[in-house]
Protein backbone atom coordinates (compact mmCIF):
# COMPACT_ATOMS: atom_id res chain seq x y z
CA UNK A 1 0.00 0.00 0.00
CA UNK A 2 1.25 3.54 -0.83
CA UNK A 3 0.26 6.51 1.10
CA UNK A 4 0.28 10.26 0.61
CA UNK A 5 0.19 12.56 3.69
CA UNK A 6 -0.45 16.05 2.39
CA UNK A 7 -0.78 18.79 5.29
CA UNK A 8 -0.23 22.60 5.96
CA UNK A 9 0.89 23.44 9.38
CA UNK A 10 1.72 27.19 10.33
CA UNK A 11 1.79 27.18 14.29
CA UNK A 12 3.09 23.26 14.34
CA UNK A 13 -0.37 21.38 15.60
CA UNK A 14 -1.02 20.15 12.26
CA UNK A 15 2.72 19.03 12.00
CA UNK A 16 2.73 16.99 15.52
CA UNK A 17 -0.27 14.87 14.00
CA UNK A 18 1.26 14.77 10.67
CA UNK A 19 4.67 13.20 12.07
CA UNK A 20 2.48 11.00 14.19
CA UNK A 21 0.56 9.92 10.99
CA UNK A 22 3.95 9.03 9.06
CA UNK A 23 5.55 7.24 11.70
CA UNK A 24 2.70 4.94 12.66
CA UNK A 25 1.82 4.23 8.90
CA UNK A 26 5.42 3.39 8.47
CA UNK A 27 5.48 1.28 11.33
CA UNK A 28 2.84 -0.74 9.88
CA UNK A 29 5.14 -1.17 6.73
CA UNK A 30 3.29 1.15 4.47
CA UNK A 31 5.38 3.32 1.89
CA UNK A 32 4.66 6.97 2.92
CA UNK A 33 5.59 9.89 0.72
CA UNK A 34 5.29 12.88 2.94
CA UNK A 35 5.03 16.60 1.82
CA UNK A 36 3.90 20.07 2.59
CA UNK A 37 1.64 21.87 0.50
CA UNK A 38 3.20 24.24 -1.44
CA UNK A 39 2.42 25.76 -5.29
CA UNK A 40 3.16 23.06 -7.84
CA UNK A 41 3.08 20.07 -6.58
CA UNK A 42 3.91 17.55 -8.70
CA UNK A 43 2.27 14.06 -6.92
CA UNK A 44 -0.77 12.68 -8.47
CA UNK A 45 -3.40 12.14 -5.54
CA UNK A 46 -4.84 8.99 -7.96
CA UNK A 47 -1.05 7.29 -7.95
CA UNK A 48 -1.75 6.39 -4.48
CA UNK A 49 -4.11 4.08 -2.33
CA UNK A 50 -4.69 6.12 0.30
CA UNK A 51 -4.63 10.43 0.85
CA UNK A 52 -4.07 12.22 3.72
CA UNK A 53 -4.77 15.81 3.92
CA UNK A 54 -4.35 17.82 6.79
CA UNK A 55 -4.42 21.33 7.55
CA UNK A 56 -5.53 23.89 10.46
CA UNK A 57 -8.92 25.21 10.76
CA UNK A 58 -8.98 29.08 10.03
CA UNK A 59 -12.79 30.63 9.85
CA UNK A 60 -14.14 27.38 9.22
CA UNK A 61 -11.89 26.50 6.11
CA UNK A 62 -8.38 24.98 5.53
CA UNK A 63 -5.67 26.94 5.19
CA UNK A 64 -5.34 29.51 2.23
CA UNK A 65 -2.66 27.65 0.87
CA UNK A 66 -4.49 24.08 1.32
CA UNK A 67 -7.53 26.23 -0.66
CA UNK A 68 -5.51 27.25 -3.71
CA UNK A 69 -4.03 23.95 -3.85
CA UNK A 70 -7.77 22.53 -3.36
CA UNK A 71 -8.55 24.58 -5.96
CA UNK A 72 -5.76 24.02 -8.94
CA UNK A 73 -6.30 20.06 -8.33
CA UNK A 74 -10.00 20.16 -9.05
CA UNK A 75 -9.28 22.43 -12.38
CA UNK A 76 -6.43 19.81 -13.24
CA UNK A 77 -8.73 16.84 -12.64
CA UNK A 78 -11.01 18.31 -14.53
CA UNK A 79 -9.34 18.69 -17.11
CA UNK A 80 -8.24 15.52 -17.42
CA UNK A 81 -11.46 13.86 -17.50
CA UNK A 82 -11.20 12.35 -14.05
CA UNK A 83 -13.99 14.03 -12.34
CA UNK A 84 -17.43 12.89 -13.75
CA UNK A 85 -20.72 13.32 -12.81
CA UNK A 86 -22.00 11.32 -9.29
CA UNK A 87 -18.45 10.73 -8.56
CA UNK A 88 -18.52 7.08 -8.59
CA UNK A 89 -15.96 5.41 -6.20
CA UNK A 90 -12.83 4.22 -7.35
CA UNK A 91 -11.70 0.76 -6.06
CA UNK A 92 -8.74 0.61 -3.81
CA UNK A 93 -8.95 4.58 -3.18
CA UNK A 94 -8.84 5.70 -0.17
CA UNK A 95 -8.81 8.75 2.30
CA UNK A 96 -8.84 10.70 5.13
CA UNK A 97 -9.05 13.73 6.50
CA UNK A 98 -7.48 15.90 9.78
CA UNK A 99 -7.90 19.22 10.86
CA UNK A 100 -6.48 20.80 13.42
CA UNK A 101 -8.41 23.55 15.34
CA UNK A 102 -8.44 25.26 18.83
CA UNK A 103 -12.13 25.63 19.01
CA UNK A 104 -12.42 28.90 21.19
CA UNK A 105 -15.82 30.54 19.71
CA UNK A 106 -17.94 27.62 18.99
CA UNK A 107 -15.70 24.17 19.79
CA UNK A 108 -15.40 21.15 17.39
CA UNK A 109 -17.89 23.36 14.87
CA UNK A 110 -15.33 25.49 13.88
CA UNK A 111 -13.41 22.32 12.32
CA UNK A 112 -15.69 20.70 10.66
CA UNK A 113 -16.64 22.52 7.77
CA UNK A 114 -12.80 22.62 6.97
CA UNK A 115 -12.77 18.86 7.07
CA UNK A 116 -16.59 18.25 5.42
CA UNK A 117 -14.69 20.43 2.55
CA UNK A 118 -11.88 18.08 1.91
CA UNK A 119 -14.12 15.17 2.03
CA UNK A 120 -15.92 16.75 -0.67
CA UNK A 121 -12.67 17.65 -3.28
CA UNK A 122 -11.21 13.88 -2.49
CA UNK A 123 -14.90 12.50 -2.94
CA UNK A 124 -15.34 14.07 -6.35
CA UNK A 125 -12.18 12.35 -7.33
CA UNK A 126 -13.64 9.37 -6.12
CA UNK A 127 -11.80 8.47 -3.18
CA UNK A 128 -13.55 6.55 -0.39
CA UNK A 129 -13.46 8.86 2.89
CA UNK A 130 -12.17 6.18 5.84
CA UNK A 131 -11.88 9.07 8.18
CA UNK A 132 -12.66 12.36 9.21
CA UNK A 133 -10.33 13.52 12.27
CA UNK A 134 -10.63 16.46 14.33
CA UNK A 135 -7.68 17.56 16.77
CA UNK A 136 -7.63 20.18 19.35
CA UNK A 137 -5.05 22.07 18.94
CA UNK A 138 -3.46 24.98 21.32
CA UNK A 139 -4.20 28.57 19.88
CA UNK A 140 0.02 29.82 19.99
CA UNK A 141 -0.08 33.26 21.07
CA UNK A 142 -3.34 33.94 22.60
CA UNK A 143 -3.53 32.23 26.32
CA UNK A 144 -7.26 33.39 26.52
CA UNK A 145 -8.09 31.96 23.40
CA UNK A 146 -6.21 28.81 24.71
CA UNK A 147 -8.44 28.91 28.15
CA UNK A 148 -10.99 30.32 28.25
CA UNK A 149 -12.89 28.84 24.99
CA UNK A 150 -15.19 26.17 24.38
CA UNK A 151 -13.31 23.15 24.42
CA UNK A 152 -11.51 24.23 28.02
CA UNK A 153 -7.65 24.55 28.62
CA UNK A 154 -5.95 23.32 25.45
CA UNK A 155 -2.35 24.68 26.29
CA UNK A 156 0.27 22.03 25.09
CA UNK A 157 -2.35 20.26 22.93
CA UNK A 158 -2.19 18.22 20.77
CA UNK A 159 -0.71 16.72 23.78
CA UNK A 160 0.24 12.73 24.42
CA UNK A 161 -3.67 11.29 24.51
CA UNK A 162 -4.48 13.28 21.21
CA UNK A 163 -1.36 11.96 19.53
CA UNK A 164 -1.95 8.27 20.70
CA UNK A 165 -5.36 8.56 19.48
CA UNK A 166 -4.23 9.37 16.15
CA UNK A 167 -1.54 6.17 16.37
CA UNK A 168 -4.60 4.28 17.34
CA UNK A 169 -6.66 5.39 14.21
CA UNK A 170 -3.55 4.14 12.25
CA UNK A 171 -3.36 1.05 13.66
CA UNK A 172 -7.42 0.41 12.90
CA UNK A 173 -7.04 1.61 9.44
CA UNK A 174 -4.53 -0.70 8.65
CA UNK A 175 -5.72 -3.80 10.48
CA UNK A 176 -9.14 -3.10 8.07
CA UNK A 177 -7.21 -2.81 5.08
CA UNK A 178 -4.71 -5.51 5.56
CA UNK A 179 -6.64 -7.85 7.97
CA UNK A 180 -3.32 -8.13 10.40
CA UNK A 181 -2.87 -6.79 13.82
CA UNK A 182 -1.08 -4.01 14.42
CA UNK A 183 2.32 -3.26 15.92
Amino acid sequence: MRALLLYQSITGNTLKVTQVIQESLEAEGIDVTARIISAGMPDDLLDYDIVFLGSPSYNFLPHRVVLDFVADRMRLHSQRGDIIVRAPKRPGKYAVVFITCSGQHTGIDEATTAGKYLCQFLSHLGFNIVGEWYVVGEFHGNEEASTEGWLGDIRGRPNVADLAEVHGNIAELVRRFTGVGSN
